[in-house]
Order: C-alpha cells, then sequence, then structure tokens
C-alpha cells in the first residue's frame, strides 16, 4: 500500500519537509535501518568500546586468567542476554523511544528519564576519554614519540627510563640534566602531595599526568586550560555530530567502517605483539586459570559488572536502536550474535593487550604482574610505553589509537 502525505501547520503535501509517512491507522511511521546487517553492526560498535581493550583483559587477569570465563559466560548467559533480548524486543514491538515507551505503564516513566541521563552522563565522559585518544593520535605523528625521553619539559627528576636488559636495571637520564635543568623542571610540575620523595614515574606516566593532563599537587591549585585537548574534545563532538545529523540514515553508512575496522587494526596489532620476544609469558599470565579465585564472591561480582557495563544493557540505548526495526524484525538472533560478538572481542583483545605486556616485563626483566594494568592507565601510559620500544614506534602508535578512536565514536 502506498503511503498517504501528512499535512503539518498549513504546509502543502508537496513540502518534503512537512511530509511523513502514516500507516492505515493514522500513525506516523519511525524511519527503519537500511538493512539488517546496520542494525547489527550498530549494536556491535555500541556494545564494543573501549572497556573490551582497557577493562576486561586486566579483569581477566586479575581474577583467575581462564578461571574467569566460567563466570563472566554464566553471567552473560543468565543476565546479558535475558536483558539484551528483552530490551532489543521491548523497543522493536513499540517502536518508541526509552522515555515513550514507558506508557505501557506510566508508574515507570521516571526510569525512561534516568536513562537518558545516564546514558548523556556516559556521553559527555566517553567524549573526553575520545579526545584523549585524538591528542595521542595526533601526538604519535612524529619520527619520535614524545613519550620515549626524560629530557622534555613536563619531566621531573623522578623520571626513569627502562634499560632494555634482563637484570631489571634503569637508567635516570636526569642524572645528565644540569641543576638549573632541574630546577626548571621541578618548578614546572610539583610532586603530588603524599607521594614518597624517592618514587620514580616512567616518560609515558609523565607525559599523560603532567603534559596531557597537567595535574597539579592538590585541588587548591586548579590549573589552566588545555588548549590542545579543548580542541581536541570539540572535534571530538563535530565528529558526533556530523555522525548524527541524518540520524540512522547516516549512522547506519558509518558504522560499517567504526565498527568492521577496529578488527583489522586489532588483528594486527596482535601479529605484531606475537612477534615481539616475551609476548608468550604475557599471554601465559592472560589465561593461565587460577581456579581457587572462583571461590571469591568479588570475582563473580566483577564479571555481573562487567556484562553490564560491556552490553550497554539498561541506559536506554538498546531499545533506541531497536525500535527503527521491522516490526517482523528477528530480534531473538539479533541478542544471541550481538552479545557473543562482544565478549568473543573482549577475549581476543586480551590476547593483543597481554602480548605487549608481556614484551614490556621481558624488556624490564620484571615479571607481567608487575606492569599488568587496568583502566585509563592501561591505554595512555602502559600500553604507549611498550609501543614505544618496537621498532616504527610512531606508525604502531598511531594504528593503536585511530583503534581506540573507531571503538570510542562506534560506541558514543
Amino acid at each position: 500500500m502506498e503511503n498517504d502525505k501528512y499535512t503539518i501547520n498549513g504546509s502543502t503535501s508537496g513540502d518534503s519537509k512537512a511530509e511523513f509517512a502514516i500507516d492505515e491507522s493514522g500513525k506516523v511511521q519511525r524511519g527503519n535501518w537500511g538493512g539488517k546487517f546496520e542494525f547489527i553492526l550498530t549494536c556491535v560498535g555500541y556494545a564494543v568500546g573501549l572497556g573490551n581493550v582497557w577493562r576486561f583483559p586486566y579483569l581477566c587477569y586479575k581474577n583467575g586468567g581462564g578461571a574467569f570465563l566460567i563466570p563472566y559466560v554464566i553471567m552473560l548467559v543468565f543476565v546479558g542476554l535475558p536483558l539484551f533480548f528483552m530490551e532489543l524486543a521491548f523497543g522493536q514491538f513499540a517502536s518508541l523511544g526509552p522515555i515513550t515507551i514507558w506508557r505501557v505503564s506510566p508508574i515507570f516513566k521516571g526510569l525512561g528519564f534516568a536513562m537518558v541521563i545516564v546514558s548523556a552522563l556516559i556521553g559527555l565522559y566517553y567524549n573526553v576519554i575520545i579526545a584523549y585518544c585524538l591528542f595521542y593520535f595526533f601526538s604519535s605523528m612524529t619520527l619520535t614519540l614524545p613519550w620515549v625521553t626524560c629530557d622534555n619539559e613536563w619531566n621531573t627528576p623522578s623520571c626513569v627510563v627502562y634499560s632494555s636488559n634482563q637484570n631489571g636495571n634503569v637508567s635516570n637520564l636526569t642524572d645528565y640534566m644540569t641543576t638549573t635543568e632541574r630546577q626548571m623542571t621541578t618548578n614546572i610540575t610539583a610532586i603530588p602531595s603524599g607521594e614518597p620523595a624517592n618514587k620514580t614515574y616512567s616518560p609515558s606516566e609523565e607525559y599523560f599526568n603532567n603534559y596531557v593532563l597537567g595535574l597539579t599537587s592538590g585541588m587548591d591549585e586548579p590549573g589552566g586550560l588545555k588548549w590542545q585537548l579543548t580542541l581536541c574534545l570539540l572535534l571530538a563532538w563535530c565528529i558526533v555530530f556530523f555522525v548524527l545529523i541524518r540520524g540512522i540514515k547516516s549512522l547506519g553508512k558509518v558504522v560499517y567502517f567504526t565498527a568492521i575496522f577496529p578488527y583489522i587494526l586489532l588483528t594486527v596489532l596482535l601479529v605484531r605483539g606475537a612477534t615481539l620476544p616475551g609476548s608468550l609469558e604475557g599471554i601465559k599470565y592472560y589465561v593461565t586459570p587460577n581456579w581457587e579465585r572462583l571461590s571469591d564472591s568479588s570475582v563473580w561480582s566483577d564479571a555481573a559488572v562487567q556484562i553490564f557495563y560491556s552490553l550497554s544493557a539498561c541506559s536506554g540505548g538498546l531499545i533506541a536502536m531497536a525500535s527503527f526495526n521491522k516490526f517482523n524484525n528477528n530480534c531473538l538472533r539479533d541478542a544471541l550474535l550481538v552479545p557473543f560478538i562482544n565478549c568473543g572481542t573482549s577475549i581476543y583483545s586480551g590476547f593483543v593487550i597481554f602480548s605487549v605486556l608481556g614484551f614490556m616485563a621481558h624488556e624490564r626483566g620484571v615479571d607481567v604482574k608487575d606492569v599488568a594494568t587496568g583502566g585509563p592507565g592501561l591505554t595512555f601510559v602502559v600500553y604507549p610505553e611498550g609501543l614505544a620500544k618496537m621498532p616504527a614506534a610512531p606508525m604502531w602508535a598511531i594504528l593503536f589509537f585511530f583503534m581506540m578512536i573507531t571503538l570510542g565514536f562506534s560506541s558514543q
């Protein structure tokens, strides 16, 4: 049946700005995805994000290695999949957003507002992280990465560069600085209060804390505006705006790149990491099971939190995206496919990360546990340090941070 034209505010039916497709009952129809594949890719991009790279691998290592997969899969099957399916089915059936959908039970409308507010707060935070990735991406376009040495203006006398040996010895490049240079550097960045005076910092750590973030010694020193980060944040918001300017029509096309390309870069980084000395030790630390950890309740709690965090459940996004599906779309298939792709990506990312951490431990002559960490510290301190030790380091840094940018935008 041909769709009728809907006339609003006195506009004629030929005015394209006032035309809406309506069904037989007179209800305005929502737009639809260009194809089933677009919706699946959008959901994969929405679920697979930065947490798959910087959170899951460390949780897996910390909570028993391969043994952590048991509570993780159990939480996926009994918590993640039912919630994911419920949200997709709910949104697809009603074809409404996360606020208006609660017409089904108005008493829960506040839940819809809470979902939107939480998503907005997460979006604000997420774009700041993307801005950091953009900053590192542009900073990597040099012959020598800026977080390699300790002779920069943001470094302090506590900066230490680990030499490439097996004895765990270090070489402190600041020993070659003059007294005047030491005084100038110390004036630029003070050692945070509460830190021991003899504590040392790697160049990548000082680059992130002192140069990128411009951390001060305390809340009594607010610091200044970092114009480079401000421009990167503005760029991030502009990219989000232009991707979403036409709604699902533009978003559905962009996800073909943002959802697929990170897997290509992950594979390239995995192949490179696997060829580095010590990479096998890092992977062993990642997958070797510690069955005793399963008796710890915090392990099961971390598994449940990671499922919620990774699948982006209960935040309204899945309902909104599913509302653009056709009524008879097979949402059960989608609800099974997307979470398993997401969890597989988390496991796959762990091999990428820990192959490089094993290489770093080999270079320092220490155990992998001494270099393993999670969260932003992994992405902006530990992993960049490992990249800096590779041949053609700027190229690998550009690839890594471009991957993080695409992961961030696909979730944003």
